[in-house]
């Protein structure tokens, strides 16, 4: 076989050493039942993070998980490593020039070779180097050839490989910066297929995968290029692709920029709040709240705040059973912060829907008692806008709650509600 680059016997190797998942030189070979040797790594995140019962390289279904060590060919590709290694010379440091020769070839081939995840981790690789490696990838029409690989997977029965490729470009043009100056780019972005394949991936990507791929849509939101319109465009399955991100326990800063673009959009585009409703977001941020930390409380309670601005909203808050309570049980127990969001959501369900049901369900829950509470808080959320919030509920409900025990006597007179009858 002949060597294409003696310096780096890494890019050349006998065509049985390579995974065929990620065409890579493998490290840790094992066979699964097929009789087919993979990358360990490779293959266990195809049965147990895609949840796929084939053999990635025939497609033949497998009754059995059960993966083997191949031990001799560990051995084979040990043996051929250290051969190699015999007669390398040092690795010199690649000219710029070589570096956009490099660029150019990997480019320009990226639709005929067979080995597109290697490619494109070499095409990462120079353009991280430096912003003229970067502004030559742009120039020599990069992102388009990224979007296509991209919007592989939209076609039925796409293989592992296809997503592997997918993955990969986007880890790319996650590296890649634009602006609303970039009209071109974004134009590309924000097309129909490539948003839904980035929305696919935030459900059947990896951890990393999908992190590149919010990364990308922060830097779409934050460039404000018809932004809302493409948001709305994609329906509510672009919303379950990111409430569904944001629910994911597997990465805790994948979690966390799902939910800062879910701000971003809702605080854009009211018609995108009705799209996040109509998706579930209402009971997807409920059933979040109670085990989150102060950073993601926070997210989580702005996002409830803004969706409860819309009628659909607030609606969908009051029936889901627990909203009243989970919100409670975060003011004063977290930060300023979520107090003060949190009595802005209590304002607005109370001020729209005073039934009785809502009313009892805040005495209840402790949300009357912590409400009283914050009338005597020197500082931090009992001050202001917040007070002034607390107060008017307060007034405007004390006559339903003051017949309850649990209501302070003393307050009656402070809010003037009279004594009782």
């Amino acid at each position: 076989m002949e060597n294409t680059n003696p310096g780096n016997p890494s890019l050349d190797f006998p065509q049985d050493f390579r995974c065929p998942i990620s065409m890579e030189l493998m490290k840790d070979p094992v066979t699964i039942s097929t009789g087919v040797t993979y990358e360990r790594k490779n293959i266990e995140k195809w049965f147990h993070i895609y949840k796929k019962k084939t053999c990635p390289a025939t497609m033949q279904n497998i009754e059995t998980l059960e993966i083997t060590p191949n031990h001799t060919l560990k051995r084979l590709i040990v043996a051929w490593l250290d051969s190699q290694a015999d007669h390398q010379n040092p690795i010199s440091r690649p000219t710029p020039s070589a570096q956009h020769d490099e660029l150019v070839a990997i480019l320009n081939k990226m639709d005929f070779t067979p080995f597109k995840v290697s490619s494109l981790r070499k095409l990462r690789l120079i353009v991280e180097t430096g912003d003229e490696m970067m502004e030559e990838f742009k120039k020599s029409g990069g992102v388009e050839i990224l979007v296509k690989i991209i919007v592989q997977i939209l076609v039925e029965n796409f293989d592992f490989a296809t997503l592997r490729a997918c993955e990969e470009a986007l880890g790319v043009l996650q590296q890649v910066p634009f602006s609303d100056d970039d009209e071109l780019i974004l134009e590309r972005l924000m097309k129909p297929d490539c948003m839904k394949s980035m929305a696919l991936i935030l459900q059947r990507g990896s951890s990393e995968a999908r992190l590149c791929a919010i990364s990308i849509f922060q830097k779409m939101s934050k460039a404000d290029y018809q932004w809302n319109y493409v948001a709305q465009d994609q329906g509510i399955d672009f919303f379950k692709s990111l409430l569904e991100t944001a629910s994911d326990g597997i990465c805790s800063k994948t979690i966390s920029c799902a939910l800062e673009l879910l701000i971003q959009i809702l605080e854009a585009s009211k018609k995108s709040r009705l799209k996040a409703i109509e998706a579930g977001a209402i009971c997807t941020l409920i059933e979040l709240l109670p085990d989150s930390n102060r950073s993601r409380c926070e997210k989580i309670l702005q996002l409830i705040k803004l969706l409860c601005e819309c009628a659909d909203g607030r609606l969908a808050f009051i029936e889901h059973g627990l909203g009243i309570a989970a919100v409670s049980k975060k003011m004063m127990n977290v930060s300023n912060g979520a107090t003060r969001i949190g009595v802005k959501i209590l304002w607005l369900i109370s001020s729209f829907h005073p039934t009785e049901r809502v009313l009892e369900e805040m005495l209840v829950c402790g949300a009357v008692k912590k409400l009283v509470a914050l009338l005597n808080v020197g500082g931090g959320g009992g001050q202001g806008t917040t007070k002034d919030r607390v107060v008017k509920i307060l007034k405007l409900h004390g006559g339903s709650w003051r017949r309850y025990p649990c209501f302070p006597g003393e307050l009656k007179n402070y809010l003037g509600l009279g004594n009782d009858s």
